[in-house]
């Protein structure tokens, strides 16, 4: 057999094929195993993709054994270091990081599109006050492509900036209405002096959380600081089940705005981007850190339905590289905060334990991004039913980014997974009398 390429034998016939072998810059190679059903005449049975390359892409590369996550091949670690959330989505949609001149223009474009059409704030009176901020979300988002439709075709390299930077920017000014219906509270509207975080955390709590605000009505920039980290490390993560949404959407030919939306209906699940939400109704559900001892032995128990979560990664099996940073961050919070909440006790007072215990030390189930994100966010004053909204609107970004990459391809397939049926075989149709 050729080094590059895989063969595979079927037992019962004896025929044997050769399929060719795709190396990767980083990361395991991948068999094109296109001609398998003309073949073999059948087909490879992979529930949740776990070991299926959908697409190629030059955007995000994972590795879970080591914990290293690269952004266009730049660490993960450097750039929340050295980075703002700008130069990060200017990094995932260029493929390089801009200089003064770009970054400027970038930010300047990005507040320019900011501005939601004053049309489109009627929209959220439709919506019950205490509807969930994700579901007005799916909407909006949805809708602008109403107001958009001269400038969506997708061939046109012109028409393709401007939906992603129309989605980038608007999706803070989308996300901080959607909160200020809930509470009632009159929009606030973007303002082109501010930075991305800072023009969000304006948005969001102007004359209602004073946390935000020091006495000379400065935004606080220690938390604009913790907001532009927690939206670096979530704003891309490869081909997880929201972007393969938004790619599989897209493959149809259908409209940004669409994909966009459909992408954040798969966010919303609290497998997904609502794990922060589950960390919280988790803590909410031990009580006080004196219950943890008791809910550690539950998360154990082989036999019982409670789960730590916040714990461990389907990706990561060495530990989460965004949870290593975060968790600096979120320390720092919390003690500038200067919070009694005893939330932040319980957290950190499982956080300790569970990182003593040999059980979760063996199966190295450490913390990951979504239990330090949650308590950050809620350290930040960010209400609980906002947590996925925030991933959104970092995540928007990444999806843009895997839009536009699928967009530059000259042919790109519609998805069409198959299936394994096990429904039954072919019968008659029996009148209703004779039955």
């Amino acid at each position: 057999m050729a080094n590059d390429a895989l063969l595979i034998k079927h037992t019962g016939t004896g025929k044997e094929v050769e399929y060719p072998l795709t190396k990767a810059v980083l990361g395991a190679e991948t068999v094109d195993m296109r001609g398998l059903y003309r073949d073999f005449g059948c087909f490879s049975y992979d529930p949740g993709y776990m070991i299926t390359a959908s697409c190629k892409s030059a955007i995000t590369y994972i590795d879970g054994d080591r914990g290293i996550l690269l952004y266009r091949g730049y660490p993960i670690e450097q750039l929340a270091e050295h980075c703002d959330f700008m130069e990060v989505a200017y990094l995932l949609l260029k493929g390089e990081l801009p200089n003064k001149d770009q970054l400027r223009e970038f930010n300047l474009e990005i507040a320019d599109r900011s501005i939601i059409h004053e049309a489109l704030r009627k929209f959220f009176d439709g919506f019950h006050y205490d509807a969930h901020p994700m579901a007005m979300l799916v909407g909006v988002v949805g809708s602008l492509a109403a107001f958009y439709h001269r400038e969506m075709d997708v061939k046109n390299p012109e028409h393709r900036w401007l939906c992603a930077t129309r989605l980038i920017g608007k999706l803070s000014t989308i996300a901080a209405a959607s909160y200020r219906h809930s509470i009632g509270r009159p929009f606030v509207y973007p303002r082109m002096d501010l930075s991305y975080c800072e023009n969000f955390l304006n948005m969001m709590f102007s004359r209602s959380a004073q946390i935000y605000i020091d006495q000379d009505h400065y935004i606080d920039p220690f938390l604009v600081k913790a907001l532009n980290l927690l939206f670096i490390l979530h704003a891309d993560h490869e081909q997880n089940a929201s972007t393969s949404t938004v790619r599989l959407a897209g493959s149809t030919g259908a409209n940004p705005y669409a994909c966009i939306a459909a992408g954040i209906a798969a966010l919303w699940g609290p497998a997904h981007g609502g794990a922060n939400e589950a960390v919280l109704n988790m803590l909410a559900q031990i009580g006080t850190a004196a219950n943890v001892p008791k809910f550690i032995a539950k998360a154990k128990d082989p036999n019982d339905t409670f789960r730590l979560m916040g714990f461990g990664h389907r990706v990561y099996k060495n530990f989460d590289p965004r949870a290593t940073i975060i968790r600096k961050t979120c320390y720092e919070v919390l003690s500038r905060s200067q919070t009694n909440d005893p939330m932040f006790e319980l957290a950190l007072s499982l956080e300790e334990q569970a990182l003593k215990d040999p059980y979760f030390i063996e199966r190295k189930l450490y913390p990951n991004v979504d239990f330090y994100s949650g308590i950050i966010y809620k350290a930040l004053s960010i209400p609980v039913d906002m947590f996925t909204v925030m991933f959104a609107i970092a995540r928007t970004t990444g999806w843009v980014a895997h839009w536009y990459e699928m967009m530059d391809e000259p042919a790109t397939p519609i998805g069409r997974p198959r299936q394994l049926y096990v429904g039954p075989a072919r019968r008659d149709f029996v009148p209703i009398y004779q039955r």
